[in-house]
């Protein structure tokens, strides 16, 4: 099937949020988190404060500017998944092909280095995975025909909607986000047990 395509007004939108997340970034890596003003980030992106607020809902909304996008990635990922691929290996996928995009990009490091300097954008990214938990949950519930309140539908959705807090202190992301699917998939096991344990 394939897309309409995007008016004129939808682009221009779109452009206009971009800027102005582009704005605030380079303001925030620049001076800081805390001394950077929605002011400051309206000037240099050229738009009011009520535009700004048009397109994002605060302060910490502006360094995660991809936070609705997320959520309809995770949404795609579960229910355009390959045929014969299982839920829990359709987010592993997911996941994996995400955190390459995440460390491709050139400002990761100082990106990074921001949310870990900063207390409040460390809170507001560790909340902003996990608010998807009831979209998340229930698209996974339809899916395999649940009830959208079932528990293990919610328990899978908020454990891999934790896993970006769970790997963002370990050295290899990509075998820390393996681990973490495969407990999914194959169940928890005392990483010194014998093999006859496990």
């Amino acid at each position: 099937m394939t897309q309409a395509p995007v008016g004129r007004r939808e682009r221009k939108k779109a452009a206009t949020r971009q800027a102005i997340a582009d704005a605030a970034l380079r303001l925030f890596l620049e001076h800081g988190y805390d001394q950077v003003s929605l002011r400051d980030i309206a000037d240099a992106a050229d738009v009011s404060i009520t535009t700004l607020f048009k397109h994002f809902t605060g302060k910490e909304a502006l360094v995660f500017d991809q936070d609705q996008a997320n959520e309809a990635h995770l949404i795609t990922a579960v229910r355009q998944r390959n045929e014969g691929e299982g839920i829990v290996e359709a987010l592993r996928r997911h996941v994996l092909e995400s955190y390459g995009t995440v460390v491709a990009h050139p400002q990761v490091a100082e990106f990074n280095e921001l949310v870990k300097s900063t207390p409040v954008l460390r809170a507001y990214a560790e909340r902003m995975w996990t608010r998807h938990t009831d979209t998340l949950s229930a698209v996974i519930a339809d899916e395999i025909g649940a009830d959208r309140n079932d528990l293990a539908c919610r328990a899978l959705a908020r454990f891999v909607l934790e896993i970006p807090a769970l790997i963002q202190d370990t050295a290899d992301h990509p075998a820390a986000i393996e681990t973490i699917f495969n407990i999914l998939k194959y169940g928890w096991t005392p990483p010194n047990a014998p093999q006859s344990e496990r």
